[in-house]
């Protein structure tokens, strides 16, 4: 089996995109910005359990692309549930598994994150 690196970029990029012109809100377009460029840091710090935590605790525009990331991360793996408690009864190897496939695909939000949003200045 041959490996495409398009496998994570095309579905990041296109829901990232989707995201972006589907929002209006000024405000609301840098709180993703930043929460989509921040990804890969806040994934290697607390792990992906906090991460989709988070997905329902943010309300401010940060928690639409956990839940573009979440849906990558769905479509990419093959694992339909991707809730907390199936996340919480994942053996190890499938955790940690699962994690480095959520560390790659916070990678390509990082990068298209730039492009997608290159007309949006300023911090949150």
């Amino acid at each position: 089996m041959t490996f495409d690196p398009r496998t994570l970029g095309t579905p990041v990029y296109e829901k990232l995109n989707t995201l972006k012109t589907d929002t209006t809100d000024q405000a609301k377009l840098k709180k993703q910005k930043s929460m989509a460029q921040e990804l890969y840091t806040y994934l290697s710090t607390w792990g992906l359990m906090r991460l989709k935590a988070e997905e329902t605790i943010l309300k401010d525009g940060r928690e639409d692309p956990v839940k573009k990331f979440f849906e990558c991360l769905k479509e990419i793996s093959g694992k339909e549930d991707l809730s907390l408690d199936a996340l919480k009864t994942l053996n190890a190897d499938e955790y940690l598994g699962l994690t480095g496939l959520g560390l790659e695909i916070a990678r390509e939000f990082s990068f298209w994150v730039s492009a997608i949003y290159h007309d949006v200045r300023g911090e949150d």
